[in-house]
């Protein structure tokens, strides 16, 4: 669990500033779960430059709380968090010195967005919380004001999270977090996950990361690993203390996510996924009568690939269904042995190009139609699907052909800038099996939207 708070106070000498006012939003990872919010009078006078800053003026402050009447909220809110802000070191030291004038002892983990910001969003002109987020299409309202801060935060925050890639963040977390040595921890992790689409992340009591796994229901998969009787579900379910996951809004989005980070992280019970996911491939070639044949090869990375498949009897099943909506021919595809004409033309759904009766422009047009349609080499392209909340979207960008990596934006922020839309990105590798999986996923799935990019635009 995290604080995200964010702090205004009246400036002056270093330990000798008060708080004005103080926003703290309780975060799961996920969502907000509470939240606190309210002017303090600090019992001294506000800085001038402040003022001018904040509008917060001493005026206001009059009949505001002191400190001393709301720490207990504070202490409540704060308990078993991590604190998150951008420059977390100076909010931290800003509180801890308020508690000390009380005399109790205020002691949390931190993370500071502006650190995880530069690691994790490099080569950006700012850090500065306005200008970062902004350039992120994050909105912020009221800018130098404590609620305004720290919901932008919160929303920054859950980008960071989403391209912590290595997990350290929450493995952080579960190293911290004192409540996940509760029992019965099985039960207890079934009951607070989520039963929605999304990455699921195990761990050992240090933090490290044991197994990845995604599905479309992560309470019912976690249930199917927890009540298993395999060897490995037993090894995992006596090592695992806390669970942690990312919801994705789709399957495409969670695929592509947990074939990253099972090659990232290499957990130990992830062996069988740490290499290749496909096995067999869709190939072309034009034979000496001039027609482009499509066959199913074993996986060569040397070769370029139509689209791959997990398993040989895959690949058969999808090759008869694209031979069949296409009206190509079965001889062709090396579906049909034969000397003569193919099973299709007696159906009268072959045109007759295993007989040579069909003109050779004519059969290739169709499959040059199927080839622009399952294969994205040199596309510049959005795929567009839905996101983890009704008014969210996600992007999965694709440039000359390359898988760059997956991204969500709000609904209302319309996509048009491509600096806004390489920032909202999260960089992920384009390997044979991210390839796999978005071929695999938009032969067999619908999105919202595939937008297609002028090659002036790639970035």
């Amino acid at each position: 669990m995290y604080a995200i708070l964010d702090i205004e106070t009246t400036g002056g000498k270093f330990n000798e500033e008060g708080i004005t006012e103080i926003a703290i939003y309780k975060f799961d990872g996920h969502k907000v779960v509470d939240q606190f919010s309210s002017l303090i009078n600090p019992e001294r006078s506000i800085q001038p430059f402040v003022v001018n800053l904040t509008g917060i003026n001493n005026e206001m402050l009059r009949n505001a709380p002191k400190f001393y009447e709301v720490a207990k909220r504070i202490i409540e809110i704060t308990n078993d968090c991590i604190l998150v802000a951008h420059n977390a070191k100076f909010d931290n030291r800003i509180l801890t010195t308020e508690f000390d004038r009380l005399g109790y002892e205020f002691e949390k983990d931190t993370l500071c967005t502006v650190e995880l910001a530069k690691k994790l969003l490099p080569d950006l002109p700012s850090y500065s919380l306005g200008k970062l987020v902004r350039s992120l299409g994050i909105p912020l309202s009221d800018r130098h004001r404590a609620q305004g801060d720290a919901k932008a935060t919160v929303s920054l925050f859950k980008l960071l999270l989403s391209k912590d890639s290595t997990k350290e963040i929450v493995k952080k977390l579960v190293r911290k977090d004192p409540k996940r040595q509760l029992e019965p921890k099985l039960l207890d992790i079934i009951e607070h996950a989520p039963a929605e689409t999304g990455v699921y992340y195990m761990h050992r009591e240090d933090g490290s990361i044991i197994y990845i796994g995604k599905s479309k229901n992560i309470k019912k998969r976690l249930t199917q690993h927890f009540t298993s009787d395999s060897r490995k579900s037993k090894k995992i379910q006596l090592e695992v203390v806390e669970v942690t996951f990312e919801l994705t809004g789709n399957d495409l989005i969670a695929q592509l996510k947990e074939c990253e980070e099972i090659k990232r992280n290499k957990p130990n019970y992830n062996r069988a996924l740490r290499g290749t996911v496909f096995r067999y491939q869709l190939s072309s070639f034009v034979d000496q009568n001039g027609y482009i044949n499509l066959s199913i090869e074993k996986a060569n990375s040397k070769k370029q690939a139509i689209t791959t498949f997990t398993n040989y009897q895959q690949a058969k099943s999808s090759l008869y269904r694209i031979t069949e909506e296409h009206q190509l021919c079965q001889k062709l595809n090396g579906l049909y042995k034969t000397e003569s004409s193919c099973f299709l033309f007696g159906l009268k759904d072959c045109y007759g190009a295993c007989i040579e009766l069909e003109p050779v422009e004519e059969y290739n047009d169709r499959v040059q139609s199927f080839l622009e349609k399952y294969s994205y080499e040199n596309n510049h392209m959005l795929i567009i699907d839905k996101g983890r909340d009704i008014d969210e979207r996600s992007v999965v960008l694709i440039e000359n052909g390359v898988y760059k990596g997956y991204g969500f934006y709000n609904l209302n922020f319309q996509i048009n800038n491509i600096d806004i839309l390489r920032s909202i990105i999260t960089p992920m590798q384009n390997n044979r099996d991210a390839q796999h999986i978005i071929q695999n996923y938009l032969r067999k799935n619908k999105v919202l939207k595939i937008v297609n990019l002028p090659e002036e635009a790639a970035i």
